[in-house]
């Protein structure tokens, strides 16, 4: 082939090459992410709601507290004292109920004075016992009890509720239909329904009920009138927050 006819088909290709169509590729559209739908408005509501209960527990405190001018004479007086006040508890509390040592401690008793070191004059003895009982009926004779048998501390004494299920069960329902009612609410006035519940949270506490520490202590002091104690009720409270979605002007 010479070269003259090469260069005359080279030239025919370039030609018919730019002759053809150019078609462009655009890139895919990507749909736009949808958040919620934007016909439904979104509100936040709460319920509340406080259950009173009778407690079936008693939890108490009591210490025997000894000081002498030696340690080891405030620690055997302290154990002495301890062990004849845990058999009184426990022939007072019946069956079922639990007395347990909750803190123990033998500390020297420090005096001071300005612009001179603290002076050591003696020491003092402390034993704990937590007692917890289920007959309630029983409270006021077991404070007597330690108080005869030389307990000379009741730091506290409470209520609270261990079968607990019923009444959290009864304060959450209470709480979520409270809610629902305010998202309810806000829906009629915007002419609309709830169309759904999108979130729900919850939270509930129950207060257990402290009997006053003065009045305990005193009463402790006095062996000789029986010791009356109020149990009264518990405060159950729970809140829900919710979310719904309310279509205004539902037709």
């Amino acid at each position: 082939m010479s070269r003259k006819l090469i260069m005359i088909i080279g030239a025919i290709v370039l030609v018919t090459f730019f002759a053809l169509p150019v078609f462009a590729i655009e890139p895919e559209q990507q749909q736009p992410i949808v958040q919620g739908d934007p016909r439904f408005t979104r509100v936040l509501v709460s319920g509340d709601s406080i259950v009173q209960a009778q407690p079936d527990t008693a939890v108490l405190s009591i210490s025997v507290v000894t000081q002498a001018t030696r340690a080891l004479d405030a620690q055997q007086d302290n154990a002495t004292k301890s062990e004849a006040v845990v058999r009184a508890l426990k022939a007072a509390v019946g069956a079922g109920a639990e007395v347990k040592t909750s803190g123990y401690s033998l500390q020297p008793i420090r005096v001071y004075k300005q612009n001179q070191p603290p002076v050591i004059t003696g020491y003092e003895a402390r034993n704990s016992v937590t007692v917890i009982l289920s007959d309630l009926t029983r409270v006021g004779s077991v404070i007597d009890a330690a108080a005869t048998s030389g307990a000379n501390d009741v730091g506290s004494i409470s209520f609270t509720l261990r079968k607990d299920q019923p009444a959290r069960d009864q304060a959450l329902a209470e709480a979520t239909r409270e809610a629902l009612s305010k998202a309810q609410v806000i829906a009629q006035a915007l002419n609309g329904r709830v169309v759904r519940i999108v979130e729900v949270q919850e939270e509930g506490t129950i207060r257990p009920r402290p009997v006053m520490e003065e009045m305990m202590q005193m009463r402790a002091a006095d062996a000789v009138a029986n010791t009356p104690i109020e149990v009264g009720t518990l405060d159950i409270r729970s809140r829900v927050q919710l979310i719904a979605e309310i279509e205004p002007n539902a037709r």
